[in-house]
């Protein structure tokens, strides 16, 4: 199954960019192993494929690797980000001078592991929640530097993207309440009204711990209230008490073993940080034929 979205949030330059800080990163003054051991003459052909079943993102990387070094390497590809491959199913196949091969082998696979992992797990809330009205989110909690890879890559796995900084949509949280402690009629309409006057253009989500603070967010007419580390049974009355005057977001403390139970209270968005800061690499090699 393709996932049509993940195809098209990334471009080739910040692709590059990315392939060639990393390829930096790696081979510093030369990869001394290969120079000392491999004939700058010998050619090889190598094979990546799954290791395990998997929803592959970031093979763009993976090719862009090799490219970098031998700019002239044959490159043939069997799959797409999006796809759910099974495990030993082959991914891509490159062809080329052997040491360029061996330069770019751990940043081609580090790319592809880690985007793949991250899509392979959002997969699994996806298909958790199926059947309810839930859609899953991601969040701001990813890893320096690489927020639209992973973002791109829960797009591949099926899920939506959250806001991609603090720049795209006005999120309320519990600390801008804090800071407004005092303010009248209370810190949630203020924050609202300042929000709606400086960004007009902007949706407006309000992070709410409480029912109280949702009737309150309501009231101020946001777009969406994040609810959040409610259990199930607040849940259910926090989304009987919006009604369908703006869209809901659980968030807080969300598992796969808990997704599904959320989902059936009626929200309309499940936020889920550890799509990106806790999933695990998948498990995917390259060997030279």
């Amino acid at each position: 199954m393709t996932y049509p979205r993940c195809d098209m949030l990334l471009s080739q330059t910040e692709i590059r960019r990315a392939v060639r800080a990393a390829l930096a990163e790696d081979l510093g003054s030369g990869d001394v192993t290969t120079l000392a051991t491999v004939p700058a003459t010998a050619t090889a052909r190598g094979v990546m494929r799954a290791r395990q079943p998997l929803v592959l993102a970031g093979l763009a990387f993976a090719a862009a690797a090799f490219r970098e070094l031998a700019p002239r390497s044959q490159i043939e590809w069997f799959a797409r980000d999006g796809q759910r491959m099974r495990a030993g199913a082959l991914l891509l196949r490159v062809t080329g001078p052997a040491r360029a091969l061996l330069g770019a082998e751990r940043v081609a696979l580090n790319f592809v592991q880690r985007l793949s992992g991250i899509a392979t797990l959002t997969a699994r809330f996806v298909k958790a929640v199926k059947g309810t009205r839930a859609q899953i989110l991601d969040t701001r909690k990813t890893t320096p530097g690489w927020r639209r890879f992973e973002k791109y890559a829960v797009a591949c796995g099926g899920g939506r993207n959250h806001r991609l900084g603090l720049y795209d949509l006005v999120l309320i949280k519990d600390n801008h309440l804090a800071a407004l402690r005092g303010a009248k009629p209370n810190p949630v309409a203020a924050a609202v009204e300042r929000a709606r006057e400086k960004f007009p253009e902007l949706k407006v989500e309000v992070e709410a711990d409480t029912l109280q603070q949702v009737r309150q967010a309501l009231d101020a007419g946001v777009d969406i209230v994040l609810l959040d580390n409610m259990s199930r049974a607040r849940l259910q009355r926090a989304v009987k008490l919006v009604a369908g005057r703006a869209r809901t977001e659980a968030s807080g403390g969300v598992k796969l073993g808990n997704a599904r139970a959320i989902a059936e209270t009626g929200v309309d968005f499940i936020s889920v940080g550890a799509l990106t800061h806790s999933a695990p690499a998948a498990d995917i090699g390259l060997d030279f034929e």
